[in-house]
């Protein structure tokens, strides 16, 4: 079994040129370049990520999908306070973008902020496919948010700034430009990212998960991936793929028993899909519309409407106004509440493995987080999840890039499945020597 590497970097960049002082500019005025503006500007909504504990980890079968990635000394984490990442809110109610891989491995997520204080966070969403990760956390106003942009018309050499916390140094600012556009980056033959940003780079660890931004202050990429033998390389999501995941992170229909039918993205909060027969579809709603109200209120973008969508209870009825061509059309779709999955039914018939609560004491011997909350109890012998390496003990993190706290979570990801589908699954096995991470895509049966 190969062993996971604690990844906690990131992408900080060049010099920028600025033009001259505007005749009557005060001496200050004139040494305001765009790197200080942008970093006035986004400083605020640019957050420091940090755990309280780590454990050390291994990873189960083929080993981790990040072992290739990152070549920074011994290949295990310590149980000890450390500073992970960066991460950038993008939504004044407390969501946070940052790395998959810098929450991976965290329990007890601390966010803090520019102007020092810190709260708890909790892991909503991870595709580590992608490398990204939503973080949610309950602030008591109005937080600093940071704006999305476009990476479709990024143009290589243009400037670029990124703000982190390399090495703990909160809220370090570095610039340069775009090097290339469209990089891929192979590190098995089951994991690669494709379509990369590539930043001419001071690389340090920290500052994963923090953005990268154009001289508008918009953000156009997610800072992750370094190749450990390059100089002044670094990598970053655009945002473009941020915009593509964000709906099925964001999705309420993952997160509670409801219908609802509708996938809405992008700056112009646009209608992309209307799964059929469902409330959305009953309600006349179309590929293209733009949501510009939900329930009386402004929808600014995507991220904005799922926000909206989120506060919502089952059996509500939601009046939405959508643009549609020269068109105003109002309409009301119900949330429709539907009866909860059984999430051991669907577990024991699909994957072969029965689960339960995790035993009090157990918690408190590994001072385990709350989104840990389900154990195997049995791997049914030649079932899926035996021919992957599941044994009874271990603890469930994620089914399908959802955090799985109760049987509820596991039903609701695993209804959707058909049989034959491959399922991620990611957990621990608390192994007396040396607890390890695990993660498999298990062929579901037929």
């Amino acid at each position: 079994m190969s062993r996971m590497v604690p990844f906690l970097i990131g992408v900080s960049v060049v010099v920028v040129a600025h033009a001259g002082p505007a005749p009557g500019s005060s001496e200050r005025d004139r040494r305001r370049s765009p790197v200080v503006e942008v970093f006035e500007k986004c400083r605020d909504a640019v957050v420091n990520i940090s755990t309280t504990r780590v454990v050390r980890m291994r990873t189960l079968g083929r080993g981790s999908p990040f072992d290739d990635i990152f070549d920074l000394g011994p290949r295990y984490l310590d149980r000890k306070v450390q500073s992970v990442g960066s991460g950038v809110v993008i939504h004044e109610s407390g969501y946070i973008v940052t790395n998959a891989h810098v929450v991976a491995q965290a329990s007890d997520v601390q966010v803090t902020f520019a102007d020092g204080h810190t709260l708890p966070a909790e892991i909503l969403a991870v595709d580590s496919d992608h490398d990204l990760a939503v973080l949610k956390l309950n602030a008591d106003r109005p937080l600093a948010w940071q704006k999305l942009g476009r990476s479709a018309d990024i143009m290589i050499g243009e400037t670029v700034v990124a703000i982190g916390n390399p090495l703990g140094l909160q809220h370090t600012v570095t610039a340069g430009i775009v090097s290339a556009l469209g990089r891929d980056l192979q590190f098995r033959n089951d994991v690669a990212y494709r379509g990369l940003i590539q930043t001419d780079a001071s690389i340090n660890p920290g500052n994963s998960g923090g953005p990268l931004l154009n001289v508008d202050g918009e953000l156009i990429g997610i800072n992750t991936a370094i190749r450990g033998d390059a100089q002044n390389i670094g990598f970053a999501i655009p945002v473009d793929r941020l915009w593509e995941l964000l709906p099925s992170m964001l999705d309420l229909e993952r997160r509670q028993r409801v219908r609802f039918g509708l996938q809405v993205s992008g700056p112009q909060a646009e209608v992309r899909a209307v799964r059929p027969n469902s409330p959305a579809a009953k309600s006349k709603l179309h590929p293209g519309d733009r949501i510009l109200r939900f329930n009386g209120e402004a929808i600014r973008d995507g991220i904005d409407y799922y926000v909206h969508l989120l506060g919502q209870e089952p059996g509500q009825e939601i009046k939405l106004a959508v643009q549609r061509g020269d068109k105003h059309v109002e309409t009301t779709v119900p949330l429709e509440a539907i009866p909860a999955p059984d999430g051991n039914e669907l577990a024991n018939r699909l994957l072969g493995i029965k689960l339960g609560p995790l035993p009090s004491d157990l918690r408190r011997t590994y001072d385990l987080p709350p989104h840990i909350g389900l154990m195997v109890e049995e791997v049914a012998p030649r079932s899926p999840a035996d021919s992957v390496g599941m044994r009874p003990g271990d603890l469930i993190l994620r089914v399908d890039r959802g955090t799985t706290a109760a049987l509820k979570d596991v039903g609701l990801a695993l209804e959707r499945v058909t049989p034959g589908d491959l399922v991620l699954v990611e957990g621990v096995r608390l192994d007396p020597d040396e607890p390890f991470s695990w993660r498999v895509a298990i062929k579901t049966r037929r």
